[in-house]
């Protein structure tokens, strides 16, 4: 009887459609009471996990959905874990950038305070030669003439004791801007010393290829520190170590010297170095001169440092510059002596004196036509009271050349009291001769050396 009133029971099922707004009543035949009893059972279980296909979406597997809703859930969590991720690293980035940011900060302030400091503790000495270099550079640019720069010149020689008060920001501007502060500055204390230029070959610690090197270095600061205004005029070679010029900058316009027949431009460089003013000459069209590894020991050696030494000569008469001296050496340079005398002393020159300092007694013997490279006449010059070689007549000594037209010959050596072949003309021109130690090794060679060469200047500045 149970049994059969469940039958009964179950005889009758609801079916709810959603396709209409009314619920339709199906009575089914007994024969179907049982296993559709079972379907409806099986029905309400499915319908309560899988409600989609109850309300009659596309019928998909229960497996290939769980798997795809699955794969979506990790598939999102692993992006929502890298975006995480990467915003973290982002933060991190930042923080790290702002911290770097910072402390460039504070190093640009303790630049700028530094900076401050050394501006305030400038060095007089290459202050008072930036001035007068930035004075050669308005000449050659034709920004004032020979007799203001002159004027000029002088106006910061005599005011080098309180040099440091130019204003700073200045000398960062143009030549007209320094030009401006320098008509304004004022008249005060005067320079007792003379006006020594070095012509040479070598200087410590730009290029060294023997003892001339410190000599010219040790000597011009000696000198300085006795109130002399030294410079030195120097080849630019390949090799020169650049990093130990302080304010190293180009004069921004050709100086033209003569060589071979013809007038070539030059490059001209001005910087400090040890605290002397030093100029370097570079050549254009003859630039592989001093582009070389060695300074001497070539077969044009004459050719390079004749060409230097007139285009010394050129830049010293264009620029304005009236030195007491020109200090000369060994036979590389000492073509400057027949060179002043002949060509450039009626440029402007008529006060300057010419030394002549021989450490080195090569003589430099070349064909008398070799002359002409420079501008110098061979017919003049080849001759046996001036060039020509007293033991080979049929060739000029440079040498010897420099003995006759110098005012003064020192002879730095402690074991020769002449120069070898030279006797017959040193003997002529005795009274020029004057012996000094070999080198600047200790102070009291320093000193003599020193006292030696301000006597030697006093001298033939008076001659």
């Amino acid at each position: 009887m149970m049994q059969a009133a469940a039958a009964v029971n179950l005889s009758v099922i609801w079916n709810l459609s959603l396709r209409g707004s009314s619920s339709k009543v199906h009575i089914l035949n007994p024969k179907h009471q049982k296993s559709h009893a079972l379907h409806c059972l099986r029905g309400h279980e499915e319908f309560e996990n899988s409600p989609q296909e109850n309300l009659g979406l596309p019928s998909v597997t229960k497996e290939a959905k769980h798997k795809d809703i699955w794969s979506l859930f990790k598939e999102a969590q692993q992006n929502i874990m890298f975006l995480n991720k990467q915003r973290l690293a982002a933060v991190e980035e930042l923080k790290k950038l702002k911290k770097e940011k910072d402390e460039l900060l504070e190093r640009l302030n303790q630049l700028e305070e530094e900076s401050q400091i050394v501006i305030k503790k400038v060095d007089k000495s290459s202050l008072f030669w930036e001035l007068l270099l930035r004075i050669d550079a308005m000449v050659i640019n034709g920004l004032v003439n020979i007799e203001e720069a002159s004027s000029l010149r002088k106006l910061v020689k005599e005011h080098e004791l309180n040099i440091s008060e130019f204003p700073l920001d200045v000398l960062q501007q143009g030549d007209a801007e320094v030009l401006a502060e320098l008509r304004r500055f004022p008249h005060k204390v005067k320079r007792n010393g003379l006006h020594v230029i070095h012509i040479c070959t070598e200087m410590a610690p730009l290029v060294s290829a023997g003892p001339l090197a410190s000599y010219i270095t040790g000597l011009s600061c000696a000198l300085q520190g006795k109130g002399y205004l030294v410079e030195v005029i120097l080849p630019k070679y390949s090799t020169l170590d650049l990093d130990e010029i302080e304010g190293l900058r180009e004069i921004e316009a050709d100086a033209y010297s003569y060589f071979n027949g013809q007038l070539h431009a030059n490059r001209i460089w001005n910087g400090v170095v040890s605290g002397i003013g030093v100029t370097l000459i570079q050549p254009v069209y003859y630039s592989s001169m001093f582009n070389r590894d060695k300074v001497y020991g070539y077969t044009d050696d004459f050719d390079r440092f004749s060409y230097f030494s007139r285009a010394s000569l050129d830049y010293i008469a264009k620029s304005g510059k009236q030195p007491d001296v020109l200090h000369i050496h060994n036979w590389q340079t000492a073509i400057v002596g027949p060179l002043f005398w002949d060509v450039f002393v009626n440029q402007g020159l008529e006060g300057t004196r010419i030394l002549l300092t021989c450490q080195d007694f090569d003589k430099g013997l070349v064909t008398p036509e070799k002359l002409e490279l420079c501008g110098l006449d061979p017919a003049e010059l080849h001759r046996l009271d001036r060039l020509q070689d007293n033991k080979n007549p049929h060739f000029v000594n440079i040498l010897k050349g420099g003995v006759v037209y110098s005012n003064k010959v020192v002879i730095m050596s402690s074991s020769h009291s002449s120069i070898p072949g030279l006797e017959p003309t040193l003997a002529i021109h005795k009274d020029k001769l004057c012996i000094a130690p070999f080198g600047l090794e200790t102070p009291m060679e320093k000193d003599l050396c020193c006292d030696l060469h301000v006597s030697a200047y006093t001298s033939i500045k008076n001659l």
